[in-house]
């Protein structure tokens, strides 16, 4: 995994609100947030015309080393233009709900947390779906499993960083192409089509689209969540 596809209305606004909130260098395309460590992954802005219309199926869960940082990082959000929501949490929760100026989701979640504990900024992409395409995303990525109970999985790759979480059934139906799609590059020997081939014997599906200007080819998990391989 090399990258997140993250679809905006205004993306080099979105950028800049993100580079702002993560605290992210923005490449010299104006739309691409840096890795800024090994085990960190570049995000990259895309147009589209599409309203969002329904929770997105992944979101990032943002830690947080105190309260205090908490706090200022809530305050940093809302200052370059993101808003509180209300998605049922109650006021004895720790984490705190926000949405960035497009209305895509996101927490802050407490200091102390043990499930993030020891990942990064981006603590993890919290992920609506089945405890099968965890199991997928496990073998896809080589990135062993760190949680698998009721249904409920998450990876986190050997290097540590980011973990990729699903929360498992009742999974919410698909909308529409969702707006955050992960970036894959092709494993070792770097032969795209093996990899799409070794992919698609996990139980990922050729998308219809066909190869993208990029040169880049579009597959869909077992949950019909839709991903590349780059050239």
């Amino acid at each position: 995994m090399v990258g997140l596809e993250f679809d905006a209305n205004d993306p080099v606004r979105l950028t800049r609100f993100w580079a702002g909130v993560l605290g992210r260098e923005v490449a010299a395309d104006g739309v691409t947030l840096l890795a800024g460590a090994k085990t960190e992954f570049a995000i990259r802005f895309l147009p589209t015309g599409e309203a969002k219309t329904a929770p997105n199926q992944m979101h990032f869960d943002l830690t947080s080393e105190s309260l205090e940082g908490q706090q200022q990082k809530v305050a940093k959000a809302l200052e370059l233009g993101g808003r509180h929501i209300d998605i049922g949490q109650t006021p004895d929760d720790g984490h705190v709900v926000l949405a960035d100026p497009e209305g895509n989701e996101f927490c802050v979640i407490e200091p102390g947390n043990n499930f993030l504990a020891d990942t990064a900024v981006i603590g993890a992409l919290s992920s609506d779906g089945s405890q099968a395409v965890g199991y997928f995303w496990s073998e896809a990525l080589g990135w062993p499993l760190v949680w698998d109970q009721d249904e409920e999985t998450a990876i986190q790759s050997p290097e540590g960083g980011s973990k990729i979480s699903w929360g498992g059934p009742p999974v919410r139906p698909k909308t529409g192409k969702n707006r955050l799609r992960l970036d894959l590059t092709p494993g070792v020997g770097g032969d795209q089509q093996a990899e799409v081939d070794r992919l698609v014997s996990l139980g990922a599906k050729l998308s219809e689209t066909g190869p993208g200007e990029d040169g880049s080819i579009e597959l869909t998990d077992p949950d019909g969540n839709e991903f590349s391989v780059l050239r």
